[in-house]
């Protein structure tokens, strides 16, 4: 299947298949590398009950926060979700339920789900809250917590070029959880801002090979900047 056309005409058909009550995960990190345009069609389909496993939720107004505005998300799988005041509000209404995880942790649970590893050991967590309810062993005299790795119905990602085959090229920080995600989700569906002749990518450039692609479309994107900061 590698030689196989991946490209779709429209948001709709990319996103087609996701239903209520599916698992999503979303790459990006803060507002960068954000898969924007497939959270506007997911807003747009009014899909429901999602748990949603991404490094954070976005901002008011932007990327995965706009899927709390109808509440479209019942749990959230972070790392960090201190820039978002409606998320705030609908974790302690008890609208939203929240699995925090330390960011390697989440980093490694996609990147074992994609490589069909079901779980693994980690020394991060031991002795918080983070541990509770799960099983410790000691290696080489260091206590270690059982994590269970993460796969998802769908995966949406952000990437800078592709090719008809589903090859993806990320630019400079968007390569954050774009490349996990992508190898973890049944269905992978990645936005690009470009997409190229086959050929034209150079092999020893790709960051995700086509065969965990599923589907992919050319979108333009607004890419926000979350903080700005200035030297006077």
């Amino acid at each position: 299947m590698a030689g196989f056309d991946k490209r779709v005409g429209s948001y709709a058909e990319a996103l087609e298949g996701l239903e209520n009550g599916m698992t999503l995960l979303a790459g990006g990190f803060g507002l960068c590398g954000i898969p924007e345009n497939l959270i506007a069609e997911i807003k747009r389909k009014g899909t429901r009950e999602l748990t949603v496993v991404s490094n954070n939720c976005g901002i008011d107004g932007f990327g995965l926060g706009i899927l709390l505005e109808d509440r479209q998300v019942r749990k959230m799988i972070s790392s960090y979700v201190g820039e978002n005041a409606l998320f705030e509000q609908q974790l302690l209404n008890g609208e939203l339920e929240v699995e925090l995880t330390p960011q390697g942790t989440l980093a490694e649970k996609l990147r074992a789900g994609g490589a069909g590893i079901p779980a693994f050991y980690t020394a991060t967590g031991y002795g918080t809250l983070v541990a509770e309810g799960k099983e410790v062993r000691e290696f080489n005299a260091r206590p270690h917590i059982f994590e269970q790795a993460i796969t998802g119905d769908f995966a949406i990602v952000k990437g800078w070029k592709a090719d008809h085959f589903g090859n993806v090229v990320y630019r400079h920080t968007a390569q954050n959880f774009n490349p996990l995600a992508a190898t973890a989700g049944k269905i992978t569906v990645v936005e690009v801002e470009e997409i190229v002749e086959p050929g034209e990518l150079e092999p020893s450039q790709i960051h995700t090979p086509g065969i965990y692609v599923d589907r992919i479309i050319c979108g333009k994107f607004e890419k926000r900047i979350e903080k700005r900061t200035l030297r006077g």
